[in-house]
């Protein structure tokens, strides 16, 4: 009896502990690694933990309360941070996962094309929408505000302002999130509860409107279809920007509900609000669901089709 092997408490310790190890081990790790809803929830903790740490420290240097119409110097610290803080984020989940950073959205043939046209489709998408409410004179156009130098300054500042907006909030939620939900509920469940989360990130903007958030919602899935079909979000970045760049420089129109400083055109909306927009600007206008509908129904056949029959 004396010479039976006595099992010691540290040994048994480690047997239980390694026996809970394994019993959770399932619950948070899959055979992609980590499950793809702790993944998107680290993805999450980390951006919001760097953006509170941020704008902690920003509020101490320079003033980020709402302001009307938003300065371009705001707006480029503001967007600088923001992509930054999406860069760290999505780089620690590529370190962690052991891919390349560029592998959430934008590896992939013909970029500068993907994102050139794409930019050209939103502004020529957006010039449709404000000639039909000039027509209908939902839209009224009250002259130039900006000429000469100045014009050029705030077109090309707004420019790359916008690029960053672009790259900023597809990054964001049709980059990394998008990819890694999709390996865990399906493609298109994540497009559908990213641009939910879309939508109601924009609800907090002065002149936002239902029927408005329910249009940037659509644009959300818009820009999932664009993702689904070409494999990248070039071109969704270019539209993007392309769009928000022809309301809030070109056209001077609210973009969701935010009005910019440095406009090349003054205008104002006219009428009822559904069809006008109103305080939204033209995303909030009713014109924005056929738009859409149509412009989905192109991406299917000039990329669908050509899909399908490489497939065949």
């Amino acid at each position: 009896m004396d010479n039976l092997p006595q099992t010691k408490p540290h040994d048994l310790a480690q047997t239980n502990s390694s026996s809970l190890s394994a019993k959770l081990r399932p619950i948070f790790v899959g055979e992609h690694g980590i499950r793809a809803g702790w993944s998107a929830l680290l993805f999450v903790a980390i951006y919001l933990l760097l953006e509170t740490a941020t704008t902690a420290v920003l509020g101490h240097l320079v003033s980020l309360g709402p302001k009307e119409p938003i300065p371009l110097g705001l707006a480029f610290l503001q967007e600088s941070c923001e992509l930054a803080l999406v860069f760290i984020a999505t780089a620690l989940m590529a370190r962690i996962e052991n891919r390349q950073i560029l592998s959430y959205g934008y590896i992939g043939p013909h970029k500068a094309i993907r994102f050139v046209s794409g930019a050209l489709w939103g502004f020529l998408c957006l010039s449709l929408v404000v000639g039909i409410l000039w027509k209908a004179k939902l839209l009224i156009f009250d002259g130039a505000s900006l000429t000469g130098l100045a014009a050029w300054k705030y077109a090309f500042g707004w420019a790359l302002l916008f690029l960053l907006v672009g790259i900023f909030e597809e990054s964001l939620l049709r980059g990394y999130l998008q990819y890694t939900l999709s390996r865990g509920i399906g493609f298109w469940w994540a497009a559908l509860l990213l641009s939910l989360v879309f939508a109601l990130w924009h609800a907090s903007n002065n002149g936002e409107s239902p029927l408005g958030l329910m249009e940037v919602g659509l644009s959300g899935l818009y820009f999932c279809l664009s993702l689904w079909y070409t494999k990248s979000l070039w071109w969704a970045v270019g539209f993007h920007a392309g769009w928000d760049w022809g309301q809030s420089y070109f056209y001077g129109t609210p973009d969701s509900g935010l009005v910019m400083k440095g406009h090349l055109l003054t205008s104002h909306s006219s009428g009822n609000p559904v069809w006008s927009g109103g305080a939204t600007g033209p995303e909030g206008s009713l014109l924005i669901l056929p738009l859409v509908i149509v412009m989905s129904a192109g991406m299917w056949i000039w990329w669908g089709r050509k899909r399908k029959a490489s497939l065949e």
